[in-house]
């Protein structure tokens, strides 16, 4: 493809004001890109939908309006504005897809895959035998969180919601599953303390944020460490760091772009995500392939798996 063949007009998807998935406009005289110094040219071929792009069409995260959502493409990039046809992305965040991974497993993976590689390796240095309570195991980050946890040789408690979910769990290897939806889902943090002969997780994944948070600091041990990194019911609330001292507790508010601001570090953890795709140590599952205009009714879906 040359320059003279690249249109000045494209199709896509902009946010410009926050709220639901009604906010997403099918624009079709979008202007192309013109990729500056560090840039390259990306001609999408597909564009993830993740968690995080609904936090910056609610208003959660904030970022200027308007927008073009999406973190990831073909390449395969990192970055905001992927829900087009075009796209000028930073070359130190793009990255070719190896022999042996395809561009559907990369693009599945990439994202959720990054942000739980860095979760168990830095936010808390997972090791063997590890107890470990994940929230929402059967989401896009939980679900490749919890084979990566497995390879490691952690014992995994998932929390998902239905039969259909906690089946889905327990086939990617966990130990044991909780459904919150459920019986026992009422208490799991007894459930939890249980399962660990009363003495609770090394460290929790928590996701979801507002309606957990109480639970994770119980259902976490003494010494032991709650990890936040999303907030899919709400912002955790303000509270006293003196609730810590009563397990010297620890937390941390991780996210994946602070673990990948060199090059070196990028390049570390994606040929992590690439190996364990090219080995199936690490398997994808895609819901559904939706046209660009109908990306509203992607969000509306959510991340199924």
């Amino acid at each position: 493809m040359t320059f003279t063949s690249i249109p000045t007009k494209q199709k896509g998807v902009v946010v410009e004001k926050t709220g639901g998935p009604e906010v997403l406009e099918y624009k079709t005289d979008l202007p192309v890109p013109i990729p500056g110094e560090g840039q390259i040219l990306v001609k999408n071929h597909l564009a993830s939908i993740n968690y995080i792009d609904t936090y910056y069409r609610t208003g959660l995260y904030s970022s200027p309006k308007p927008e073009i959502l999406g973190q990831e493409d073909r390449v395969i990039w990192l970055h905001r504005g992927s829900y087009c046809e075009y796209s000028a992305v930073s070359a130190e965040k793009a990255v070719k897809v190896p022999d042996g991974v395809s561009e559907e497993d990369a693009l599945a993976a990439f994202l959720s895959g990054l942000t739980s590689l860095t979760l168990v390796k830095e936010a808390y240095p997972v090791q063997r035998g590890d107890w470990v309570l994940i929230h929402a195991a059967a989401g896009g980050a939980g679900f490749l969180m919890t084979q990566i946890l497995k390879n490691i040789g952690a014992k995994v408690i998932g929390t998902a919601g239905g039969p259909e979910k906690v089946n889905l769990v327990k086939d990617l290897g966990a130990d044991f599953v909780i459904d919150y939806k459920g019986e026992e889902g009422k208490d799991w943090v007894k459930k939890a303390k249980q399962i660990t002969d009363g003495e609770g997780v090394d460290v929790v994944y928590d996701s979801v944020g507002q309606d957990t948070w109480e639970g994770s600091l119980e259902a976490v041990k003494r010494k032991g460490t709650v990890v936040w990194f999303g907030y899919a019911s709400g912002p955790v609330p303000p509270f006293s760091i003196q609730r810590l001292a009563e397990k010297n507790v620890k937390i941390a508010r991780a996210q994946l772009f602070g673990n990948i601001v060199t090059r070196e570090e990028f390049d570390y953890y994606t040929s992590e995500l690439f190996r364990l795709l090219k080995t199936g140590q690490l398997k994808t599952k895609i819901h559904k392939t939706y046209a660009l205009e109908y990306v509203a009714q992607a969000h509306m879906v959510g991340a199924l798996y």
